[in-house]
């Protein structure tokens, strides 16, 4: 029997205000095997630390129960110093008397007594646990990054800093993400182009950094520090290496009604194409829906006229693999669908628009060449009812909504980028009426309420509390906006020829497939889940996955920058390693009680579970071949997935065996 200290903390008056610890630490004393009880105010600090390997060291303990915070929290904390006493980490068992215990109860004799039973219960388990060893496995020494965006491209930049080789895969067949389609950023109004382009360029020079544009990554296996990628590189119908992104092809191309993604449909562009002008890498790419070349076999004229020979009708996707040591998803995100939203006449008028059209419209690089220009009007921009002079922006269009068709979270940017918009018309045109229907005016950020009071109180932005409940066409052309004033308590009737929506953003649709290969967790809302909202807020629970930018929720470009770093270091602080440490708490199969059925091979959720077959002597001196399962440790994450799927019985998992479960069950209902 091994001998057992047992220590309760204090937690400040977290545990103490809920729970009695003294009579905790009193009732363990009576339980077997416990040699010695004490409680203190502070366990997790120095002198409680010491105070565990000192009782180790003079008791001569060969088991450890802290009764304490959840394990999330300090269990590697115990068992550090459990170690430096001389005794294996692995036996020491933390009772979550905080978390399971005193939050969850007022009275506090109810409190101690379940504080007691959890005691008991980790008592009872240290009983049957055994010391267990960590195995090691080596680190690859590169990186990828899904997505690149602003985010993928600053952690791909802060890792290739330190030395590291990583690749960047992007589903568009440039990098820069949603920011190459801004005009301008809140709350400094520089120029997004002018942030952005050099980050591109500088992601394209740098000799570490490996760009697999217009690619998608289609398979991951694997484990942190020895991840397998396999990365669809798809067919461009243009060789990179010869191409020089003259651009004399999509001058010549003869399909010309190809709608622009770039420019949001407001436009079209040719089958033959390079997104925009600073594109990373510039090269042309050939949209096989619209060549006719490849739908018919009949044209070709961009290969005739590209003088480096770079046309390739007859390219093929290629498959690409590679080893990772760590992998950081930056799938960033979307406007929403707002079809479900058609009382504002998005569907039914051109001059209905989201704010990311708005930016098009704009930018200097847009249809209109950045003169704002009513899109019903963007093939007669000469005509005077071309220019909008009243304009309506509606506020939380899908966003904070739970009626079903939106989203149930605020996404954060909306009243900034509104803000911005509502600035930049009434300065280049002060003719122009601005209204800004919300339904609170969130500005959290550094400088964010001062940019929202300059648009009210320095541009004459008329700000008004309510809801816009119809917008209708006319037959004039213009936008009746219906909408309510709350605190002036009246109806308003607006003619607009211009309304604009702040569109709710969600994650981008890859989202979902990439969390399910990567085995991420994600929420309800198809974000990405860190491991701990607050300590470990850009590591996926998923060992080696790291979270960078709006993939992890709704933020702007600072924060998001400044996650993208953080997601690096945490990389390079793993890449920066030789080898790693395994999960000793890893599946272990019974051979000789294993019938083959392979029910835990189909629910490991990692890989880690093959089958063989091996020869056993029966009973009666005779060899019989059976198929068995295999555990590849340095795989299996200690998740017991498979332990429950056994039919057999067969699966257990070294730390938490069945007998150290039922010993604790036994305890409990004691």
């Amino acid at each position: 029997m091994h001998r057992i200290g047992v220590f309760v903390c204090h937690c400040g008056t977290n545990i103490a205000a809920t729970v009695d610890v003294k009579a905790v630490a009193e009732a363990m004393k009576q339980e077997p095997g416990v040699v010695f009880s004490v409680d203190y105010q502070y366990m997790c600090s120095e002198g409680g630390q010491t105070m565990i390997q000192d009782a180790i060291k003079e008791q001569k303990l060969t088991g450890v129960v802290v009764c304490s915070c959840s394990p999330r929290m300090h269990e590697a904390t115990f068992r550090k110093a459990a170690s430096k006493a001389g005794i294996n980490p692995y036996m020491v068992e933390i009772a979550n008397i905080r978390e399971q215990c005193s939050w969850i109860h007022k009275d506090i004799m109810t409190a101690t007594e379940k504080a007691i039973i959890l005691a008991r219960t980790a008592v009872a388990k240290v009983q049957l646990n055994a010391p267990l060893v960590a195995g090691e496995s080596p680190v690859t020494k590169r990186a990828l990054v899904i997505g690149g965006g602003i985010a993928g491209m600053q952690t791909a930049l802060d890792i290739a800093e330190a030395g590291f080789e990583v690749d960047i895969v992007e589903k568009q067949p440039t990098i820069g993400g949603k920011m190459t389609q801004i005009d301008k950023t809140f709350p400094t109004l520089d120029c997004a182009s002018c942030i952005l382009t050099p980050k591109m360029v500088d992601c394209a020079q740098n000799e570490k950094i490996h760009i697999y544009a217009y690619s998608e990554v289609e398979e991951v296996n694997g484990f942190v520090g020895n991840f397998t990628a396999k990365i669809r590189k798809k067919a461009r119908y243009v060789d990179t290496t010869k191409c020089t992104g003259c651009g004399v092809c999509t001058e010549k191309c003869p399909q010309k009604e190809v709608p622009n993604e770039f420019n949001l449909g407001l436009n079209t562009r040719r089958a033959i194409y390079i997104p925009f002008a600073q594109a990373v890498p510039k090269v042309a790419t050939i949209d096989a829906d619209y060549c006719t070349m490849l739908k018919t076999g009949k044209c070709g004229v961009c290969s005739k006229v590209c003088t480096a020979g770079a046309i390739d009708y007859k390219q093929q996707d290629e498959i690409i693999e590679e080893k990772y040591g760590a992998i950081v998803a930056a799938t960033g995100y979307n406007p929403i669908n707002i079809e479900k939203y058609d009382e504002f006449a998005y569907s039914q008028s051109k001059d209905v628009v989201t704010s990311l059209e708005l930016e098009r419209l704009m930018n200097a690089a847009g249809p209109s060449s950045g003169t704002l220009i009513r899109p019903s009007y963007l093939d007669k921009q000469d005509d005077p009812k071309a220019h909008p002079k009243t304009i309506v922006f509606v506020q939380c269009v899908g966003s904070r909504s739970d009626d079903g068709c939106g989203k149930p979270y605020c996404s954060k940017i909306c009243c900034m980028y509104t803000a911005k918009h509502a600035m930049l018309i009434r300065e280049k045109y002060p003719d122009t009426d601005v209204y800004v229907f919300y339904i609170d005016v969130r500005t959290p950020g550094k400088l964010f309420d001062e940019f929202y009071r300059r648009a009210v109180e320095q541009y004459g932005v008329h700000y008004i509390k309510g809801m816009v409940g119809k917008v209708a066409p006319q037959p004039d052309g213009t936008l009746s906006v219906q909408a309510s004033d709350l605190i002036a308590n009246k109806q308003l009737h607006i003619n607009a020829d211009l309304v604009v929506l702040a569109t709710a953003i969600e994650p981008d649709k890859t989202a979902r497939s990439v969390a399910t290969m990567l085995r991420a967790s994600m929420d309800t809302n198809d974000f990405f889940t860190e491991a701990h909202a607050k300590l470990r807020p850009v590591e996926s629970p998923t060992a080696g996955v790291f979270l960078s930018g709006v993939c992890q929720g709704p933020k702007d470009i600072p924060e998001t920058v400044s996650q993208a770093s953080a997601a690096a270091a945490k990389v390079i602080g793993l890449l920066a390693k030789d080898k790693l440490t395994g999960n000793p708490c890893v599946a272990q199969p019974d051979e000789l009680m294993c019938n083959g059925c392979s029910s835990c091979e189909k629910v490991c959720p990692y890989g880690a579970i093959t089958y063989s077959d091996k020869e056993f002597r029966q009973p009666d001196r005779t060899v019989a071949i059976r198929r068995v399962a295999s555990v590849n440790e340095a795989v299996c994450q200690g998740c017991g997935a498979c332990t429950v799927a056994c039919p057999s019985g067969a699966m257990d998992l070294k730390g938490f065996s069945n007998k150290q479960i039922m010993a604790e069950v036994d305890a409990i209902c004691k």
